[in-house]
C-alpha cells in the first residue's frame, strides 16, 4: 500500500502541529508570565500553554472517539506512570532527612516534566489520521528549514540569537544541543522515507529536503551526543527496512551517506574541544586555556564523577528530584572532585552561584532517583523500543512507517541525553515524549 497525501485535516491534527514550532523554540523567545503561590513561583511560557492546548484537543478527541488507541503503548504508559510517581514522591521523601531540600522549587519542574510526558498519549490520540501524521512532519520539516537557514547565517558571522561567531557551533534558535535534536528528528524522516521508498512526488521531494536540512542543521548544532544516537538509530531504520524486504541499494547509499556526513561534520566543528579533552587526559601537552577556561568534555567528566560520588552515598533512592543541583549535595563532594581533577578550570566546578547540575541524564537519575529511579528510566525506554519494534515489523506499511520513525526517534534520543540532565521543558523532552507516543501511534485513516 503506497503512502499518499490527503488534506483533510482534523482540528486536533492542526493544533498538534501548530505546537510543534514552538516545542522546538529557546525559551529566551518565548512569551512568558510569573505565577506565584504558596512560597514558590512558576515561569509559564507558550510552550506550556501550546501543551495544554494539545492535551486539551486530544481529551476532546478521546472524548467522541474514545481511548481504545491507547491500549496499543499499554507497557509504555505503565512505565511512564511508574517513573512519573517516583519523580513525584523523590519530590517528598527527601524532606524526612533534611530541612534543606527547596521541595516548592523542584515539584515546578516536576510537574512541567510530567506535562511534557502527555505529549505521548496526547500524539496517539491526535495522530488517527494520515493527513495529519502528514501535516506535523510538513511542519517539522519546515520549522527545520528555518532553523537551518538562522544556523548557517550564524556559522557565516551573524551574531544575531546569540550565535556563537563565525566557523563555531551554532544555537539557532533553539541552543546548539536542541538545535542538534531538531535536526536530527528531521533527518530521521528523511532517512525513513527513503527507506520506506515513497513515490508521490511531494513526498519524495520532502523526504530529500529532510535529508539535506537535517544534515546541515545536525552538524551546525555540532553535538557530539547526537552521534551517540544518530549512528544506531540509521542502524535500527535500516535493519527494520531490511526485515520489511524494503531495502533497496540507493536507500541504504543514500542512508549511509547521510550518517556520515552528519557524523564528520560534527566531528570537524568540535575538533577543538576534542583537542582540548586529550589535553585534559594528558595525551596532549596542556595549555592555560586548558586549565584556566571552562572546556566542555572535560567539565562535564567532572560533573558526572560528582553525580556518581551523590549517587554512593544515597544509593537505592538518591537525594531527591533535581537535589545534585543543590549546594547541600554537591558541596560535599567538591573537596574529592578538586584532589580527582586538580587540573580543571576552578569555574567548571559547580558552586551556589553556578549549579551546573549532572548534564547526564543517566547519572543524574541516579544521583536524583537512585537505582530505583534509573530502573524506572530504562524500562520507559525499553518499553518504548520494545512497542515500536514489535509495530514495525508487524504493521501495514503506513502504520509501520510511522512507528519505524518513532523507534529512530527512541533511539536517538538515548544518544542526546548523553549530554543532558533531567532538565524539564525544553526541546529534547518533546523529541522523547514525542516518540514514544508515534510508536503506539495508529495513523490508518486518510
Amino acid at each position: 500500500m503506497p503512502l499518499s497525501l490527503s488534506r483533510r485535516f482534523t482540528l486536533g491534527g492542526i493544533v498538534f502541529a501548530a505546537t510543534l514550532p514552538i516545542l522546538f523554540l529557546h525559551v529566551d523567545y518565548q512569551p512568558a508570565v510569573s505565577l506565584h503561590a504558596g512560597g514558590t513561583s512558576a515561569n509559564v511560557k507558550l510552550s506550556d500553554v501550546m501543551v495544554l492546548l494539545t492535551v486539551l484537543a486530544a481529551a476532546a478527541t478521546a472524548a467522541r472517539r474514545g481511548l481504545a488507541p491507547l491500549r496499543r503503548g499499554r507497557p509504555i504508559w505503565l512505565t511512564e506512570g511508574a517513573l512519573l510517581a517516583w519523580i513525584v514522591a523523590a519530590v517528598f521523601y527527601p524532606l524526612a532527612s533534611t530541612r534543606a531540600y527547596p521541595w516548592r522549587t523542584h515539584i515546578v519542574t516536576a510537574g512541567e516534566f510530567g506535562e511534557y510526558m502527555l505529549l505521548a498519549p496526547a500524539a496517539v490520540l491526535l495522530l488517527r489520521r494520515r493527513a495529519d501524521a502528514w501535516l506535523a512532519g510538513g511542519v517539522l520539516v519546515v520549522w527545520t528549514i528555518a532553523a537551518t537557514a538562522v544556523g548557517i547565517a550564524q556559522w557565516a558571522g551573524w551574531s544575531g540569537l546569540h550565535g556563537w561567531g563565525a566557523g563555531h557551533r551554532q544555537p539557532s534558535f533553539l541552543g546548539t544541543h536542541d538545535f542538534a535534536s531538531l535536526s536530527a528528528m528531521t533527518l530521521g524522516a528523511g532517512i525513513v522515507a527513503l527507506l520506506w521508498h515513497v513515490t508521490e512526488k511531494p513526498l519524495r521531494i520532502g523526504a530529500w529536503v529532510a535529508l539535506v536540512t537535517g544534515v546541515v542543521g545536525f552538524v551546525l548544532g555540532g553535538a557530539t551526543a547526537g552521534i551517540v544516537g544518530l549512528v544506531p538509530a540509521g542502524i535500527v531504520a535500516a535493519a527494520i527496512a531490511a526485515k520489511r524486504g524494503l531495502v533497496s541499494r540507493r536507500a541504504l547509499v543514500a542512508t549511509g551517506a547521510a550518517t556520515a556526513i552528519a557524523s564528520l561534520g560534527v566531528l570537524a566543528l568540535r575538533a577543538g574541544d576534542f583537542n582540548q579533552f586529550l589535553r585534559f587526559v594528558g595525551a596532549e601537552h596542556r595549555q592555560s586555556s586548558t586549565t584556566a577556561n571552562i572546556q566542555t568534555y572535560s567539565q562535564r567528566t567532572l560533573l558526572a564523577y560528582i553525580g556518581l560520588r551523590i549517587w554512593l552515598h544515597h544509593p537505592v533512592i538518591g537525594v531527591g528530584w533535581q537535589g545534585s543541583s543543590d549546594p547541600s549535595s554537591f558541596e560535599r563532594e567538591l573537596p574529592a572532585a578538586h584532589r580527582r581533577f586538580p587540573h580543571v578550570a576552578q569555574i567548571a566546578f559547580p558552586s551556589a552561584q553556578h549549579p551546573y547540575g549532572v548534564q547526564i541524564l543517566y547519572v543524574q537519575a541516579l544521583a536524583d532517583l537512585g537505582v530505583i529511579g534509573f530502573l524506572l528510566l530504562v524500562a520507559v525506554f525499553a518499553a518504548g523500543v520494545a512497542v515500536a519494534l514489535r509495530r514495525a515489523v508487524r504493521e501495514p506499511p503506513d502504520i509501520a512507517f510511522a512507528v519505524t520513525l518513532a523507534a529512530f526517534w527512541i533511539v536517538l534520543s538515548l544518544g542526546l541525553w548523553s549530554a543532558e540532565g533531567l532538565v524539564a521543558g525544553i526541546p529534547l523532552d518533546a523529541l522523547t515524549w514525542l516518540g514514544f507516543g508515534l510508536a503506539a501511534a495508529h495513523t490508518a485513516h486518510a
